[in-house]
């Protein structure tokens, strides 16, 4: 005989798994998730697997209890609209972007919901209306942090004699970067640096921007997004080329021409996010789910590229790195 107890402990395991077992045992169509990329493959790769060792962890298989089409934007805002409207069509259950995607989506579906697995601003780039209650069928992850630009220019100005003048990458196409160039501005100004500005709003932009690059600035600060994230070996290339020390926002951007980085550590995230499409799938609705912000943060150096610039970096910047590349 079972005791109420015993019962009600494997009722309650029954039910949490009612939701892939009805989709096995019907032979019907997998619960299926829209996986939009919104840079490479190659560039998303470890936060890809971070997502799906996660749903795997929480019970999701791929191919048996869970469907996942994967789509690659490559930093083309155009080609995140025709692969959500692609999505749309096939009527999938969830779909899981990054930031720059997101306003399309929203514009394709309202009933739909949409997990960003990344956003620099997403209440200010109007992703959501409450980061407590994002309402509507959109919520996720924030790579947001207080100060982080001023942190950034604190270990330049460490690493760099005489820092005096700064360039700074961004593309002004996409709010998150206009929101963090104004932060790297009012941080430099505070500091006493000078700032050059650098917009690209397509790859093709890249080189001409480097090639138009005014003689001066001693360092290069990189706005994170997805076309930065796309093209981020050949703008570290081009900034060796020139000398220049670069500051980037992600671990990912540095290797392996990349100086320094400092910012949140996006696998944590990617494996939230997948938390979050979980309890979707299992019947909780988006706009309940507070976005949440980065828990984890790495600094990273990369001391074969200081060592081609000719850069001494300090032991105390060393003992503060959560990761040294030599």
């Amino acid at each position: 005989m079972i005791r109420r107890r015993e019962f009600i402990t494997l009722l309650g395991g029954a039910a949490a798994a009612w939701p892939l077992a009805a989709h096995a045992q019907q032979g019907s169509k997998l619960p299926t998730i829209g996986y939009l990329g919104v840079s490479t493959a190659s560039s998303w790769r470890d936060w890809t697997a971070a997502f799906v060792r996660r749903l795997g962890e929480l019970g999701w298989t791929e191919g048996r209890t869970v469907a996942i089409e994967y789509r690659w934007a490559e930093g083309r805002v155009e080609r995140s609209a025709e692969i959500v409207a692609d999505f749309v069509h096939r009527k999938v259950d969830v779909i899981v972007t990054g930031a720059t995607a997101v306003p399309a989506a929203k514009r394709a579906t309202s009933t739909i919901p949409i997990v960003f697995a990344l956003a620099a601003d997403p209440l200010g780039g109007g992703l959501v209306t409450s980061l407590a209650r994002p309402g509507g069928n959109v919520t996720g992850m924030s790579v947001q942090q207080p100060d982080a630009a001023g942190k950034r220019i604190e270990l330049l100005r460490e690493l760099i004699p005489g820092f005096r003048r700064l360039a700074v990458l961004s593309n002004p196409g996409y709010a998150g970067s206009v929101e963090e160039i104004r932060e790297v501005e009012a941080a430099a100004h505070a500091f006493g640096l000078e700032v050059d500005r650098l917009e690209i709003r397509r790859a093709e932009d890249i080189v001409p921007t480097f090639e138009q690059l005014r003689g001066g600035a001693q360092a290069l600060y990189v706005c994170t997004d997805a076309l930065a994230n796309a093209n981020r070996h050949r703008i570290n290339i081009l900034a060796l080329g020139a000398r220049l020390p670069t500051m980037l926002g992600l671990r990912e951007y540095v290797d392996p021409a990349g100086l320094m980085s400092y910012g949140p550590h996006i696998p944590d995230l990617f494996r939230r996010a997948a938390d979050y499409v979980d309890k979707i799938l299992r019947g909780a609705k988006p706009g309940d789910l507070p976005v949440e912000q980065p828990t984890k943060f790495e600094f990273v150096i990369n001391l074969t590229v200081a060592k081609a610039l000719g850069l001494e970096v300090p032991q105390t910047l060393l003992a503060r790195a959560d990761e040294v590349i030599e």
